[in-house]
């Protein structure tokens, strides 16, 4: 009996840039214990100066971990290369299952200290050749069972201060994001596309360069990204869309020790920029399926709800008419997270219309779900909806033309609310 007969991985091959250490590498282990099938697409092919392993250092270790290994020189840069591996990897292994845009350059500097070379760097590494790697992946993705894309990006907040110290890099990474934002979309039903991002500094040879000798002691191993690429790799692929946090999502899977997961246990870690969204997510009290597929905290119902939520919905009932609901014919329910949150609907489908706390009468065309603050500034005009779900501050599950209407019909009731 083959040992990786219960494995999940087994059989699949992944497609992983940036694999010949760090982040990719253990990613590429992981899976290697299933029995999986990895593409090393990396530059390092001579041993570096300074940086640990090679494609073929790294070919040896996932052989030895029961995977099959195909090293491939790709600088994500030359476009050429990294149509050849595909190439390769389908004329090895039959096809590509899963794609990790791992590959990525950093320059943590201001403006003005950023050298136009490394602007172009991590422009060309972080967007441009997730864009093209992905471009070049995705024709055999469509032919897998269960394809995915996964890229190493973070969840999007606009908040000026993840760009004030390193513009040009954050805008190379939210360019990686946005490419799960819409290649998710367009995909959507065929393959899936998410993102990852740690809650914590991981301990990388890149990371040791840039904070110096002992930094290690402040980083999680890079395990723990590993472990939740593997939950994400091996979900359904209508799990999609999603901008996923390491340590939520392996909470929600029953881990609950992560000092396993720390160079110096005990020691408390850097933090990562990471979205306000994801970053107050609750896992205690009342859980219910959200519209990315996670679960989000919500209110009892048994007190009739007030304040600012309460009094947007009685304005909103009160600006109803018979016109709205002809034109819009569509059910919205909000997930609404903090105080007056719960559930919540506007129902511009059955006559009259109607809108208040509770599920819809009639299944929901539309789930949205975001905080119970950023709900009262979209409706009263302080916070567009486009901005609100490009942020990330917004999810939207089903219907999206009925969404963009509602986001027509807001811009009509503002001046009410």
């Amino acid at each position: 009996t083959s040992p990786f007969t219960f494995s999940k991985l087994a059989g699949c091959t992944l497609f992983i840039t940036g694999a010949s250490r760090g982040i990719g590498k253990a990613i590429a282990l992981k899976a290697a214990k299933d029995g999986a099938n990895i593409v090393i697409a990396a530059k390092t092919a001579e041993p570096h100066p300074t940086l640990p392993g090679t494609i073929y250092t790294a070919a040896e270790e996932i052989e030895a971990a029961g995977g099959k290994a195909l090293p491939c020189i790709v600088n994500v840069r030359e476009e050429q290369q990294i149509i050849s591996a595909v190439e390769k990897a389908v004329k090895t292994f039959g096809g590509i299952d899963i794609l990790v845009n791992n590959a990525s350059a950093i320059s943590l500097t201001g403006t003005l200290e950023t050298a136009t070379k490394k602007v172009n760097l991590m422009m060309d590494v972080n967007v441009r050749g997730t864009y093209l790697t992905s471009k070049a992946c995705l024709p055999h993705l469509r032919k897998s069972k269960n394809p995915h894309i996964l890229n190493l990006s973070p969840p999007m907040n606009l908040n000026p201060m993840w760009f004030k110290n390193h513009c040009a890099y954050t805008i190379s990474k939210y360019g990686m994001s946005m490419c799960v934002l819409g290649m998710a979309e367009e995909f959507r039903g065929e393959v899936a596309v998410n993102a990852l991002w740690p809650k914590t500094a991981i301990h990388t040879a890149a990371m040791d360069m840039l904070g110096g000798s002992g930094i290690e002691k402040q980083c999680r191993k890079t395990d723990i990204l590993a472990d939740a690429a593997y939950c994400i790799l091996t979900k359904p692929k209508s799990f999609t869309g999603n901008f996923i946090v390491d340590e939520v999502l392996l909470r929600e899977e029953g881990v609950k020790d992560f000092d396993v997961y720390a160079i110096a246990p005990g020691k408390r870690c850097l933090r990562r920029e990471v979205s306000a969204a994801q970053e107050e997510k609750k896992l205690s009290g009342s859980q219910q399926e959200g519209a990315d597929g996670a679960k989000v905290k919500t209110e009892s119902a048994a007190a009739k709800p007030s304040g600012p939520v309460a009094e947007t919905f009685r304005v909103i009932q009160g600006a109803m008419t018979e016109e709205y609901v002809r034109s819009t014919q569509g059910v919205f329910q909000f997930e609404l997270s903090g105080d007056g949150g719960g559930t919540w609907h506007i129902d511009l489908k059955t006559k009259g219309g109607s809108a208040g706390f509770g599920k819809p009468p009639v299944t929901a065309d539309v789930v949205m779900s975001m905080s119970s603050a950023d709900f009262v500034k979209m409706f009263t005009g302080k916070l567009k909806p486009t901005l609100a779900f490009m942020s990330g501050k917004l999810r939207i599950k089903g219907n999206m033309a009925l969404a963009i209407k509602l986001e027509k019909m807001l811009s009509q009731l503002n001046s009410k609310l």
